[in-house]
């Protein structure tokens, strides 16, 4: 569907009037049902008329911006057979921009036709807005190398002491200057927002006392949380640009690949009541695909799915400002009938609309489908999550055997991974956490998940999470708690200098935790609520320092894949690989099970250096750097105040950074 032309559906107010449109190639009537203006009586309900290839609309007169309203469907109503249609189950608009109060789960919602009551008390209604004016054309700030920071909007502030109580937990607490302060200082090149879209809970939480506090669980793609953006679209606008005017773009992470209307023991709230048969992915004998472990899995490869995907692309884009998007499970937006295709017709539509090439896309690589995990497989400029990086770093830090190599790869930007064909650019997301799983504290605190909160008896969740404890599980004494601040410094310092694009998930440059739980969706509370009060400003001081250090060493934000020769207009290699020592590592050493020590060396602009000392063995090391005549080796991180020609052994299980600088007289080798 051409970017102009958009879109065809929803309530679209207009001159004089709102005209309602919708899609459903098997219902037999659509109606509109209207809501007086607090939306819980139902004042009017008239029926939309086909208009041919399965769109009904209507324009009605009189009404305008603000008109609270929903959609019903009558059809046949055969679960077994895939169609639920049910005119007594109010259907919120697929394209509706806002909704008037948050969804809720009732297990009414799920009742069989002529067995529950009209739903309309049970679910929001759909608000007609006039949309402001789009937004002038704007380059996305983020560039592929920065720095992504991953925000859960509500757990982000909900503690923060500098913001008024009132906004707390909401879109526009970002724009707080204490929060963009503490971005800038962390040298954040984009804020990737996990899901603001409106979502329900899953059925099991409410008996429970939980609610989904991530928000991959959505009904609709484009309204917004009335609970994290209770200003509307105009909250997520003006937080867009507060965090643009300080030079940081903003990043949605959108699900498209499930809705929350689960299994056919779900709710019926939307697409469901619509047309099941299109909307979702079915079996052979009509049983709903489950590719996404959540019940059900969205048609992407049907084309008024894909056209409903990208007006939601286009929707922010337009009206927010957004820089790009990141897809949960994203192989689902590559499947077609089935199987993936890094040539979709949707993934392709992408790359080719005016409006959304230019926007940074992330893919999640993998789903629980056939053929599901698809790292490296899709089509540059997508970048994706790697999760090859996550592993290998943490084996490597744990202190597994043979993981020198690996660790050399992840550095460099997994070119084992991404340089097919003719790609000579990285297009890995490192990180070593996320929201999903472990936080970066609890990785070197917990040898096994506690999951216990979710009340799921601690089934929920990865077994594995290549993770220590560094001698006692949880709660630990001064010693355990000295060696574990010093393995988050390094894992910080890993991830800041690895080449590429790298993430990290708020909280974590303080030491935030979830006390061992690592699938903490259910948990609206202070386990995922960032402790501000309480957090490591030590390892803050660091994790800025760092981000200093990145900003001057262009090197490290660099996606291009490295040779080992020197690039042209230089004597000096991209890049070489040492013992510590100062040798290069030969064949026996890259193969040596029991190393792990490396020495990354970065050619840079200027003809400066880097070098990136990695100590993962617990003993202290003296480690020696190749020397230049004019330049001498100084500690790059302004934390580390040492002359670097003074004879001292990097500590075990450390990573310190030196920059090669222009001096006076010529040097000889440099030992730290």
């Amino acid at each position: 569907m051409p970017a102009d032309t958009w879109p065809r559906f929803g309530g679209l107010v207009g001159q004089g009037g709102v005209r309602f449109a919708a899609w459903s190639q098997a219902a037999r009537r659509l109606w509109v049902s209207i809501f007086d203006e607090q939306g819980n009586r139902e004042i009017d309900r008239l029926e939309l008329e086909p208009e041919g290839e399965g769109v009904h609309a209507l324009f009605v007169a009189g009404l305008a911006a603000g008109t609270r309203y929903g959609f019903r469907a009558d059809g046949d109503y055969v679960p077994e057979r895939g169609l639920w249609f049910d005119p007594d189950k109010l259907l919120t608009d697929p394209y509706a921009v806002e909704i008037d109060r948050p969804y809720a789960y009732d297990w009414r919602l799920t009742q069989r036709r002529r067995e529950g009551p009209d739903t309309a008390p049970l679910m929001p209604k759909a608000i007609a807005a006039a949309l402001p004016k789009p937004l002038p054309a704007s380059a996305p700030l983020f560039q592929p190398g920065g720095l992504i920071y991953e925000v859960p909007v509500r757990a982000f502030t909900m503690l923060h002491p500098e913001i008024p109580e009132k906004q707390r937990g909401t879109i526009a607490a970002l724009a707080h200057p204490a929060v963009i302060e503490h971005l800038k200082k962390l040298g954040v090149g984009a804020v990737e927002l996990m899901p603001v879209t409106a979502s329900i809970d899953e059925r099991h939480l409410p008996p429970l006392g939980l609610r989904n506090a991530w928000g991959y669980n959505p009904v609709t793609f484009m309204a917004l949380d009335p609970r994290l953006a209770p200003g509307g679209l105009a909250e997520l606008r003006d937080t867009v640009a507060a965090l643009r005017a300080a030079g940081i773009g903003t990043i949605l992470d959108l699900v498209f690949n499930h809705t929350g209307e689960s299994d056919r023991l779900g709710p019926t709230l939307s697409l469901r009541g619509l047309d099941n048969r299109a909307y979702y992915r079915h079996e052979a004998d009509n049983r709903l695909v489950n590719d996404t472990g959540t019940g059900n899995t969205v048609a992407c490869d049907h084309p008024v799915v894909g056209e409903m995907i990208l007006d939601t692309f286009r929707h922010f884009v337009r009206h927010a400002g957004i820089d790009g998007f990141r897809f949960d499970l994203a192989p689902i937006l590559g499947r077609v009938e089935g199987v993936f295709d890094p040539d979709a017709p949707l993934l392709r539509a992408m790359h080719d609309d005016p409006l959304l090439a230019d926007r940074v896309l992330i893919a999640e690589p993998w789903d629980i489908g056939p053929d599901g995990y698809q790292l490296g497989n899709f089509r540059p400029p997508l970048l994706e999550w790697n999760d090859k990086y996550r592993d290998d770093i943490r084996r490597f830090w744990r202190g597994d055997r043979g993981m020198v190599g690996a660790l050399a790869t992840r550095l460099a930007g997994s070119s084992d991974v991404f340089s097919k064909g003719d790609q000579q650019t990285s297009r890995s997301v490192n990180f070593i956490a996320a929201h999903d799983g472990m936080t970066l504290a609890d990785i070197v605190a917990y040898e096994r998940k506690h999951n216990q909160a979710n009340g799921e008896h601690n089934r929920d969740g990865h077994n594995e999470n290549l993770s220590w404890n560094n001698g006692a599980e949880g709660d630990a004494g001064a010693a355990v708690a000295e060696a574990r601040h010093h393995d988050q410094r390094a894992l910080l310092a890993t991830l800041f200098a690895s080449r590429g694009t790298i993430m990290l998930t708020a909280g974590d440059e303080f030491g935030r935790t979830q006390r061992g739980n690592n699938n903490a969706y259910p948990q609206d509370n202070e386990i995922t609520w960032l402790d501000w009060a309480g957090r490591d400003q030590v390892l803050e001081g660091h994790a800025f320092a760092l981000a200093t250090m990145r900003r001057a060493a262009p090197a490290l934000s660099d996606t291009r894949f490295l040779s080992g020769e020197p690039p042209v207009g230089s004597d000096i290699p991209d890049v070489a690989w040492l013992t510590e020592t100062g040798a290069p590592l030969d064949e026996a050493g890259w193969h040596d099970p029991e190393r792990h020590r490396l020495v990354m060396v970065l050619g840079g602009e200027g003809n400066g250096r880097l070098a990136v000392i990695i100590n993962g063995d617990r003993r202290a090391c003296v480690f020696t750097l190749p020397a230049r005549d004019g330049f001498q080796w100084m500690a790059a991180l302004e934390t580390l105040s040492e002359a670097a020609d003074i004879l001292r052994p990097v500590p075990g299980r450390a990573v310190i950074l030196m920059i090669e600088r222009k001096a006076g007289q010529a040097g000889t080798k440099e030992t730290l």
